[in-house]
């Protein structure tokens, strides 16, 4: 029976988070359950984002469970369509951006220590009354969906390629600092908005989390609320004072990090408005996958997949800075980030 080679990728397809059910770090039951999603999507006429990376991405925000997983893949393809997400992409003009950063700097900015995209947001600026004699909430959502697409590529991909292993997750800074509890009211519908694009259709972005400048008695709030989270995205999130640059430059190298957070990088223009990163540099920029059409291979079994991810994480430890075509069939804020894992 043949199907479809999705998974063409033109980066490193081992994952640097050495856990189960990341790509190169899988089980014969987690690519039995990449192959068995995958066939269940395409019986329904679906033929695009069905690459292992993106499916397994689905199936660990919702722990294997594939019945789960479809419905979240399904919102997210009904989402995609209403939103016009593939149109926004290629017509998507931020003109306004310059003026609506005066009131809200939210922005990808060079790479962590372990190669991962930053990105850094100022939720104590925001001034919606001003931003929308500049703009709209909806232009707003539109700018953050076509970050995070790009994020999904270029951003990663190239990331990826200089680092020599998949990257999948950012490493998101949160400043708080003004953040009170007028601000949040103010901003609370579309912040609300902006968290559910997120979690629910960009499901396991976050890499690590630090909220710097948390006001008095925020920890204190987080103690319950982590009590209702995953202990996996627990272990990513760091609430931080006023006293935060030591630990921020433990994670990201000052050479990357903004002067404005204690770092030394004084971008030309502003940091906020550089998109400096590896996906600038054209040395670790390419199209994602290999060819634009899927190409016809036959189909392989469970135990033929994990044979064939075990053969690409030994390829990849030969050579860590090469681009191993990953197996057919398995393998593996924008706005306020959520604390999706």
């Amino acid at each position: 029976m043949a199907t479809q080679n999705y998974d063409r990728y033109t980066y490193p397809t081992v994952s640097s988070t050495k856990l189960p059910g990341h790509p190169g770090h899988t089980t014969p039951e987690h690519d039995a359950a990449v192959v068995q999603f995958r066939a269940e999507l395409e019986s329904e006429g679906f033929t695009e984002r069905l690459d292992t990376h993106t499916l397994l991405r689905f199936l660990r925000a919702r722990k294997f469970d594939i019945p789960l997983a479809k419905a979240m893949y399904l919102e997210c393809e009904k989402w995609r369509k209403e939103f016009g997400v593939d149109k926004l992409v290629k017509e998507f003009v931020y003109v306004e951006k310059p003026k609506v950063f005066e009131y809200y700097p939210q922005y990808y900015h060079k790479t962590d220590k372990d190669g991962r995209p930053v990105y850094i947001e100022q939720l104590g600026k925001i001034d919606l009354t001003a931003m929308y004699k500049i703009t709209t909430a909806d232009r707003m959502l539109q700018n953050l969906v076509v970050e995070y697409e790009k994020l999904t590529d270029p951003r990663l991909p190239a990331c990826s390629r200089k680092a020599g292993v998949l990257l999948e997750t950012c490493c998101t800074v949160m400043d708080l600092k003004g953040v009170g509890i007028t601000s949040i009211n103010s901003v609370y519908s579309y912040v609300k908005s902006a968290s559910a694009i997120s979690q629910n259709y960009y499901p396991e972005r976050l890499g690590k989390l630090y909220l710097i400048n948390a006001p008095w008695g925020f920890s204190s709030a987080f103690k319950i609320v982590k009590a209702f989270l995953d202990p996996v995205t627990v272990e990513k999130i760091h609430i931080l004072g006023s006293g935060y640059t030591a630990e921020l430059l433990s994670q990201i190298p000052k050479e990357n990090l903004p002067k404005a957070f204690g770092g030394s990088c004084d971008c030309e223009g502003g940091c906020p408005l550089s998109d400096a990163g590896p996906w600038q540099e054209a040395e670790f920029v390419a199209p994602a996958f290999s060819n634009p059409e899927p190409t016809p291979t036959t189909t392989a079994d469970a135990p033929a997949v994990a044979e064939a991810t075990a053969t690409t994480t030994a390829a990849s430890a030969a050579a860590p800075g090469a681009t191993v075509p990953a197996p057919t069939a398995a393998v593996d804020a924008p706005a306020p980030q959520t604390t999706s894992s």
